[in-house]
């Protein structure tokens, strides 16, 4: 519940003073950082909105405090125009944890060779490794970056479902807009060339002579 009082004591040097309430009672205890988006430091006499609250020793605290009649805008990440939705998020590591179950599913039901799904796993494995050094790495300047045009193209081999969990697990490449458009066409490469391969009988062949 919210309380009014007036600044009757206040130190601007220190950062701190006292409230009296409006309604009578003990003053309270304010300080500066108890303010909430101040247009101007306090002075004696203005008078104020404050909760209170209860610090460890039992002493009343001024907290949540603006001007009176102040009115605190919500959050700039809070406001969304009005007929738009905030932007969708994809769920990177269903996809990619998704799309490797399906693979093993397909090589056990004998509708994929081994060595498609074999290779998804262990390309996936490889990408995901990338991944997380390359975000290591951009934090700390020294250490040398895995170039884009390799993740790229370890996207492209069959790498993207592991890519896709490190991105979000890692949080890298998720907002670089460019980024995520070649990402996405590579993906959409290594599915139409392992479909081909698949139809027309050639990974079928390549598992028969790397597997036996």
């Amino acid at each position: 519940m919210r309380q009014a009082g007036r600044i009757t004591t206040w130190n601007d040097d220190k950062g701190f003073g006292f409230l009296t309430p409006v309604d009578g009672g003990s003053r309270v205890f304010v300080h500066i950082k108890a303010f909430q988006a101040a247009t101007r430091r306090p002075v004696e006499g203005d008078l104020m909105s404050y909760a209170a609250s209860v610090d460890a020793k039992g002493r009343v605290n001024a907290s949540e405090v603006r001007f009176a009649g102040q009115r605190i805008p919500p959050p700039p990440r809070l406001r969304v125009a009005r007929g738009r939705k905030p932007p969708m998020r994809i769920p990177r590591i269903a996809i990619g944890i998704g799309f490797l179950l399906l693979a093993l599913v397909l090589m056990v039901m004998g509708m994929v060779p081994a060595l498609v799904s074999l290779a998804y796993l262990l390309m996936s494995t490889v990408s995901y490794i990338a991944y997380v050094l390359d975000k290591d790495a951009a934090g700390k300047p020294r250490r040398q970056r895995t170039p884009e045009a390799t993740l790229h193209m370890l996207d492209l081999l069959g790498g993207w479902p592991g890519a896709l969990i490190a991105q979000q697990q890692s949080r890298h490449k998720t907002i670089k807009a460019s980024f995520q458009a070649v990402f996405w066409f590579a993906v959409l490469g290594n599915l139409a060339g392992v479909a081909w391969l698949v139809r027309s009988g050639v990974a079928e062949a390549v598992t028969r002579i790397v597997l036996g």
